[in-house]
């Protein structure tokens, strides 16, 4: 009985000994606060955070919340609370920052676009540096890649310690090839097969030209397009209820294949059977009906659809209606199969344009882009006039690749835009020097020559150049708005040297030299007419060896020649740019008419037809290219001269062609002749062989006829990003230069009157570069219908260094 009562008067005694302890340490009153161990962190933040100041009445649960609050700052791997007499004391250790992420081994994926895939992870420099997120790290960059079907990525970081408490991290991707596509199943399909359904989409199970189209190459992103595709397709075709039940994606245990099976089901067709426009129309009804493509009673088109509801937006925006919203909304009706649709159209307030702003032009004027705008500041956004001045910034030649804009609405101004013209600039001429060489020689010089010269969007050119085969002087200036209203206003001069034995051509020298001026002036946004006079005068030495055409001619006409001029020309552009265009279309005609009171009468003419086409969703262009070229005397003049022939072959024409070599031969004499013809006799009376007699067949003296042109299946490189500045084809060309007579007593080598049947054409692949060193041009070609004399070249290539 003892012992069962001294056991609860012990337990007794504990329990009022501890209570007496919490007692004495529940409360007590902060005289100061101090902290150790900061580096990085400042006081003032630590002070901030803690729900304590000095003065107020503590116990260990608020110190515990206290501890809570500083721990979810992130900023700390441990604290310690302590206390010395009235004194708080906090001693923290703070979590390292990241001084540095360096990144190697990655190609497909910029550096720059890892970095913004780890700030959305919360890593960047500067930052705490947490060990627990360098597995999410991993992950991060890790899903990016496999987002581009890379699945056997893989990613190693590894951490440095620096001094002043930083971690640099080192990050070593080992990236993979990307997996291919080995197949893709579509199931619950009975009404198409698949391969009509997998036309359209942009993945593959792999091609002909996949090397290069990249379209067996798995990506999610592709992918995601291509489930978008397939709905189309159905709902293209009236199955307005289709549903893409589920998508799989398989992998290879080696994560060097993908297998995609897709599960759908098709539904039935259905027609429409109504037409109903609901909303606030600002636009006539009648004008918004003549636009629906899709008829009642047809067979329901979510394209067609679609396509409207553009063309509502469009005819709003035109308005000024620029955020206008527009939904075909299809009701089904089971009973019938029908559906009613309904565009519900709503405009929103119309909107004006406070301010146009220019972003990217740091040597271009402003004025010279803002020239180009045809949606002017203070009048009502419109879709029309904003496209149209976007696609004149890309026909000025001075940007790379497209011009992008966006319309940013003002704040606080419900009915009022700014738009934001984004631009690239791209090389535009060059100063100082020039160094090139091309299949036909070496060219030195001191130019300088530039399309936007100083920015100001004039064009200029001044040289003094030196080639193998001429030495030229030139001087030419054109301001393209020499009025506010477009008229255009040049100025040229020129002397030129020209030894053509050196080129490929008939041997003569020729000593030119004039000056013209030309206007031209804008009939709308892509035609334009011009109006030039030019002086010329041309002194030809034929020498003794010289070609009997050209002797023939200077016999018949001198051999100075004084032409005055008009230039009459006409062009018509809607190319989408300047460089390397993929759509659209120019086509010009020029033609140059030597007036009466000229040594010599006649006409040069010129048109020229150039054509891009995108397809295959713009994965690939169609390009086609013509010229034609006719020369002809008038008046007194019964032969035009041969100076002003057309030459054809090289990398610019018929590729696979030695340059200038195509058609009529020179015909030389077996014997040097004098001034008047005749042949030289030596002092026994014999005469003197020419011994350019045995080579005629190396010479052209072209032709007063051109016929010329060719096709290009233009396509991207697959190993390089950014294509804007190089463009490669396969490439077939087509043409060659007829002589008007082929009698006796003219060219008789080589020569042929228009005929289609003697066109030369060849076959290859090509490629341009633009450069900061200049244009770079190479081609490999294979040649076909070659002549026994035609002078060929497999490879060919031209280039120009600037400095």
């Amino acid at each position: 009985m003892k012992k069962n009562l001294t056991l609860p008067f012990l337990f007794l005694s504990l329990l009022l000994s501890y209570s007496s302890v919490i007692h004495t340490e529940e409360e007590w009153v902060v005289n100061d606060i101090r902290l150790n161990g900061l580096q990085r962190v400042s006081a003032g933040s630590v002070f901030a955070a803690i729900p304590v100041s000095v003065g107020d009445k503590v116990d260990p649960y608020k110190l515990r919340e206290m501890a809570r609050v500083l721990f979810s700052t992130g900023q700390f791997d441990d604290i310690e609370i302590g206390r010395d007499g009235n004194i708080l004391l906090i001693s923290l250790k703070e979590r390292p920052s990241i001084s540095s992420i360096d990144i190697e081994g990655n190609k497909a994926i910029k550096t720059e676009d890892l970095i913004k895939g780890l700030e959305g992870a919360g890593l960047s420099e500067g930052q705490v540096f947490k060990r627990s997120i360098l597995n999410s790290l991993s992950l991060e960059i890790q899903r990016q890649y496999v987002s581009q079907g890379r699945y056997g990525a893989k990613v190693e970081v590894k951490t440095e310690n620096e001094a002043r408490n930083r971690v640099a991290l080192d990050i070593e991707i080992e990236e993979g090839e990307v997996a291919q596509i080995e197949s893709i199943n579509i199931v619950g399909n009975s009404l198409f097969e698949d391969e009509e359904i997998l036309r359209d989409f942009e993945l593959s199970e792999g091609g002909w030209f996949s090397f290069l189209s990249g379209d067996n190459k798995y990506s999610r992103e592709k992918l995601k397009g291509d489930l978008e595709t397939l709905s189309s397709f159905y709902k293209d075709r009236g199955y307005v209820k289709f549903d893409l039940q589920s998508s799989q994606v398989s992998i290879s245990p080696d994560k060097k294949s993908v297998f995609i099976t897709l599960n759908v089901k098709e539904g039935d067709t259905y027609e429409v059977q109504n037409i109903n426009l609901v909303g606030d129309l600002p636009v006539d009804e009648e004008v918004l009906r003549s636009l629906i493509l899709i008829e009642e009673g047809s067979t329901y088109s979510q394209f067609l659809v679609t396509e409207t509801e553009e063309l509502f937006t469009n005819i709003l925006g035109n308005e000024g209606y620029s955020f206008a919203e527009v939904s075909g909304v299809p009701e089904i009706n089971e009973d019938t199969g029908t559906v009613d649709l309904t565009f519900y159209i709503d405009p929103q307030q119309r909107t004006y344009v406070r301010r146009i702003v220019f972003l990217g032009n740091n040597r271009t004027h402003d004025v010279v882009l803002r020239r180009e705008m045809r949606q002017m500041e203070g009048s009502w956004a419109s879709n029309r006039l904003i496209e149209n001045s976007k696609l004149r910034l890309e026909r000025l030649g001075f940007f790379k690749g497209e011009v992008q804009y966006e319309t940013i609405p003002v704040p606080g101004v419900s009915d009022q835009v700014d738009i934001e013209f984004t631009v690239e600039e791209e090389v535009s001429g060059s100063i100082g020097g020039s160094f090139g060489y091309s299949s036909w020689g070496l060219v030195l010089g001191l130019n300088y020559s530039e399309n936007n010269a100083f920015g100001t969007g004039k064009k200029v050119n001044l040289g003094i150049n030196d080639s193998s085969w001429r030495r030229s002087y030139s001087f030419s200036y054109l301001d393209p708005y020499f009025t506010i209203d477009g008229v255009s206003r040049g100025y040229s001069i020129f002397f030129n040297e020209s030894d053509y034995g050196q080129f490929n051509v008939a041997s003569y020298t020729s000593d030119s030299f004039g000056a013209g001026i030309q206007f031209g002036l804008p009939i709308s946004d892509i035609e334009r007419v011009g109006l030039g006079l030019r002086y010329e005068n041309t002194t030809i030495d034929t020498g003794s060896s010289s070609a009997q055409q050209v002797l023939a001619f200077t016999q018949s006409e001198g051999n100075q020649f004084e032409a005055y001029k008009t230039e009459l020309s006409w062009q018509r552009i809607t190319l989408n740019r300047g460089i390397f265009p993929t759509a659209g279309q120019s086509q010009s005609f020029n033609l140059s008419l030597s007036l009466p009171g000229s040594s010599i009468t006649y006409g040069r003419a010129m048109y020229r037809h150039k054509y891009f086409k995108p397809i295959a969703n713009g994965k690939f262009v169609l390009g086609f290219r013509g010229e034609i070229g006719a020369l002809e005397a008038y008046g007194d003049t019964t032969v035009p001269p041969f100076y002003e022939h057309f030459y054809a072959g090289g990398i610019t024409s018929v590729r696979g062609f030695k340059a200038n070599t195509l058609g009529p031969r020179a015909n030389h004499s077996l014997y040097i002749l004098d001034e008047n013809g005749d042949p030289l006799e030596d002092e026994n009376g014999d005469y003197y062989f020419n011994p350019y007699y045995g080579y005629r067949d190396d010479r052209s003296i072209g032709g007063a006829y051109l016929v010329e042109g060719g096709f290009d299946f233009i396509f991207k490189l697959p190993f390089l990003e950014d294509q804007r500045s190089v463009r490669t084809s396969f490439f077939f060309d087509f043409g060659n230069v007829f002589a008007q007579d082929c009698g006796d007593e003219t060219v008789n080598i080589n020569c042929s009157e228009i005929d289609l049947g003697e066109l030369r054409y060849s076959f290859g692949v090509g490629a341009t570069w633009i450069t900061q060193l200049g244009p770079m041009s190479l081609a490999i070609a294979q040649v076909g219908n070659a002549g026994d004399l035609d002078r060929t070249e497999s490879f060919q290539f031209e280039i120009g260094t600037q400095f």
